[in-house]
This record gives structure tokens, sequence and C-alpha cells, in this order.
């Protein structure tokens, strides 16, 4: 997930939880039982999770679970506004396993990676943009994520606006058209597609998406991590529990500890763009 990464807080910042709510989907994949550990998720939100398991979080969440020997039990719920209420605190379930660490509406765990926003361009764009600052972004058409039909701004549209960069920028809304596949996703799209130059997003999805384009793409992380005066674009991920479920977040951070090595190579797998591999 202060100026974290999601409204969808995956992507986007706690700061802009304020994002007007979408229409929610919420479905639970079968009935609980004790020896299930129950995971709020997103059925629809490549790279982290979906329906069918397909996720990097879907695989953590496997991991997890077998090392709790239980068995993973699904409650579905859009990741929007209302996500944390609507599921953790409604004892649907008792686990997500990506929310920003810094996440004051859970009990997080310690982080298990670190990412940043990036830069998406095409192979032609040398060199490679890596700053805000960068003269070229004023001529450049730039794409980033709205959240809510308010047009509620991501970290890089502040960025951007900070620097009068305002006429050449084009929103694409990160809930988009649900009925769709990973609706993130379009931003990416656009790139290659040529709609836009430049796509400023948050790291794991451009690490997973820009490869399954029909042309390669190259991604760049946003320097400097904290841009002047104190706008982060680089942020740890943790799980997170309910806060009176202490034994279980102690639990998971002894998991995280434990099979760090093989989180890592899930992440990889994805091609999660990763700041660092530091302990948290």
């Amino acid at each position: 997930m202060n100026d974290a990464p999601c409204a969808n807080f995956l992507y986007n910042p706690p700061s802009v939880f304020g994002a007007a709510i979408f229409a929610t989907v919420l479905f639970v994949a079968s009935v609980a039982h004790a020896s299930d550990l129950g995971v709020c998720a997103d059925p629809n939100n490549l790279p982290f999770s979906n329906s069918k398991g397909e996720g990097f979080e879907n695989r953590i969440a496997q991991l997890i679970a077998g090392e709790l020997d239980k068995t993973v039990h699904y409650t579905w719920w859009a990741q929007r506004r209302g996500f944390v209420r609507n599921t953790l605190r409604e004892r649907l379930c008792d686990v997500i396993v990506g929310v920003p660490a810094g996440f004051d509406l859970v009990l997080p765990t310690r982080s298990y990676y670190r990412s940043s926003y990036v830069f998406v361009t095409r192979p032609e764009l040398r060199p490679k943009l890596d700053s805000f600052d960068d003269a070229r972004l004023k001529q450049l058409r730039i794409g980033v994520h709205l959240i809510g039909d308010d047009g509620a701004n991501t970290p890089p549209a502040h960025a951007l606006a900070r620097r009068g960069i305002i006429d050449n920028i084009a929103g694409y809304m990160i809930y988009g058209d649900y009925a769709e596949a990973n609706p993130p996703a379009r931003l990416i799209e656009a790139v290659a597609r040529r709609a836009i130059d430049v796509a400023i997003v948050w790291g794991p999805l451009a690490g997973y998406f820009a490869p399954r384009q029909s042309e390669p793409l190259q991604i760049t992380a946003v320097t400097p991590a904290l841009d002047p005066p104190a706008l982060p674009m680089t942020f740890a991920i943790a799980m997170g529990v309910r806060k009176d479920d202490a034994g279980l977040r102690n639990a998971l951070n002894q998991i995280i500890e434990k099979r760090r090595a093989d989180i890592d190579k899930i992440l990889d797998a994805y091609g999660v763009v990763r700041m660092d591999r530091t302990k948290e």
C-alpha cells in the first residue's frame, strides 16, 4: 500500500484512499473450515491474483498455507475502496497477501519485497527515462493511472503536475472495465500500440505485462526514490491481518523469514521489479 501503493492499494497510495467507490464483486469460494487459511483477494487482478489462482499472491498464499498445514480458502472482492472493511474486518478471511508495509487498516507483517514506480517506454527512446526532471517529458505523450471517477491522482501524476507537465498527460482508470481481464494492463498496452510514448506505472504491473506485449518494452525505475520534497516512489510490501490477530502475524513473519528464498523465486518468476532484497 502516507503515500504508498493503493485505493487499489497495490498500485496507488493510501493518501488517495478517498477515491470514489466502484461497484464491487464478492463471492466466497467455498464454506470456510478451521483447517482453512482465509485469504482476501481480487479475482481479476494479475499479476497479483485472480480467481484461477494464476497470480504471484495466489502462489505465495499456497506456500503460506502449506507451512501452516492449512488449505487456502478465498474470499474474492474487487480491490477497491471498502476492500478491507468488507472482507478482513468482516472476518470472512484472515490475511491479505499484499499491503503497503505501513498500511494502518491492518496489522502488517514484515515486508517481503520492495518495488517502485517505473517508466515503461518503447526501445527506440534513448537514453532511457529515469527521472521526472527529464526535459523530454514535456513533449512525450504520457500515460498514468487514475483512481475512481473523481480522477484521484497517483504519485507519478502528482510529480508531473508539480512540474507543470499536464497537457500531454492521458489518464487511464486503474479499475477500467472490470468485465475485461486485468484492467490496469491497458496502460502498458497503450505504449505497445503507440497510443502513448511512456507509461508511469507500479513496478509489478510493468514487470509482468511489458514482456507480454507485441513488441519489447523497456522498464526503468523512477529516481530518486523520494521525489522532492517528500513524495515516495518506492514502497515496501507486506502481508496484512486483523489488528487483533498478532498470533497469525507472528506466524507469517516466521514463514516469510524461513521461506524468503522461495518467495523471491515466485516474485522473480512474475518479473516483479525489486528495489532491494534486504530484510525489513
